[in-house]
């Protein structure tokens, strides 16, 4: 505490003026502190405010990571399945295709076999028939000759 000198109606007014000039500049001083002060601790909630939301944001992207992480494994798991799916299609399809490819050759050779049959049937009728027009045109060779042969 500062103590002032006395004068003749009390203490000496320039070193209470003195005095008051040095506590009002301490005073601003310390006003001045304490608004620094309240503006860090301010802006350190601000800052605490951002570093929560960036935390929730963090925490939401984690969130995300981890969803599309499984809907990328169930993306798989159903790629996986549908691919084997289409193999046991294909070796169905592949299946029944032999099937009908064997199906349809041996048609085809039964076919076959009965059109050489009808072929050799044709031949043999052929041939039978020359034979037989040749005959029949031998007989009527021996008729014209034997009709030469009769003196009218």
């Amino acid at each position: 505490m500062e103590k002032f000198s006395r004068v003749l109606r009390g203490y000496d007014p320039d070193e209470v003026n003195s005095f008051l000039d040095k506590v009002i500049a301490k005073v601003e001083t310390m006003v001045k502190e304490i608004e620094e002060k309240d503006k860090k601790i301010s802006d350190y909630q601000t800052l605490e405010e951002e570093n929560k939301k960036l935390n929730d944001k963090v925490a939401q992207f984690l969130r995300m990571e981890e969803n599309l992480k499984r809907a990328i494994l169930m993306a798989e798991k159903t790629s996986e399945q549908i691919k084997l799916t289409a193999y046991q299609e294909r070796d169905i399809i592949v299946g029944d295709a032999k099937k009908n490819a064997n199906r349809i050759v041996n048609e085809a050779l039964l076919k076959a076999d009965e059109i050489e049959k009808e072929a050799d049937n044709l031949r043999r009728n052929m041939i039978i028939f020359k034979r037989k027009l040749k005959e029949n045109l031998e007989t009527q060779l021996e008729l014209v000759d034997d009709i030469e042969k009769i003196e009218i």
